[in-house]
């Protein structure tokens, strides 16, 4: 599995990520119930096994920098609201609703703290240093409904039956979304002059 920058560095056992070891939902619900009593390393292991999974949500509404910035703030509303969550076993259903909302709120945010662009700042701050629109900003011009599997699955590493796992999508969606997504995305990236 490819691992994103969300890795714990310390010296405390990795939890699965999602779709790995045991009954994913079961350890789930027994995370969040050893969280619910203050068990923080249970909690760094919900984060651990999600991470992924909700990064992927924030880069599929959000600029790069935005949606890593965005991660703290999805994690932390999570740790304030979890007694509200009604199953442990949903709860990565429930934190890719957060990282949506985050995203959203962050959008607007953004929207109304809008600048002048500064003299020295690229006329396209959007493109790469070859004059290119950056993958993942050209990602974020496709249809919402794609996404979302594609960020997991390409940036964030995760297989379709981790994505269906994560999402609650059927695996056959899934594959339906990757498929109709990386035609589009293939469309899209050839349309900005990549080859």
């Amino acid at each position: 599995m490819t691992t994103s920058s969300h890795a714990s560095t310390s010296g405390a056992p990795r939890a699965e990520a999602v779709g790995e070891g045991p009954a994913s939902p079961a350890l789930d619900g027994s995370l969040v119930a050893r969280a619910l009593d203050g068990d923080e390393p249970a909690f760094r292991a919900l984060y651990e096994r999600h991470a992924p999974m909700v990064h992927a949500v924030l880069l599929s509404r959000a600029p790069r920098g935005e949606a890593d910035d965005l991660m703290q703030e999805v994690f932390l509303a999570a740790w304030r609201a979890l007694h509200q969550l009604r199953s442990g076993g949903h709860v990565g259903a429930w934190l890719a609703a957060i990282a949506r909302h985050a995203a959203h709120r962050g959008r607007a945010r953004a929207a109304r703290q809008a600048l002048e662009p500064l003299a020295d700042e690229p006329a396209d701050p959007q493109a790469g240093p070859d004059g290119r629109p950056d993958v993942l900003n050209v990602l974020l011009t496709l249809p919402e409904a794609y996404r979302e599997t594609l960020a997991m699955r390409l940036v964030e590493g995760l297989t379709g039956p981790q994505i269906a796992e994560a999402t609650g999508l059927t695996h056959g969606s899934v594959r339906v979304n990757l498929s109709r997504g990386m035609k589009l995305l293939q469309d899209a990236l050839r349309k900005a002059g990549w080859p």
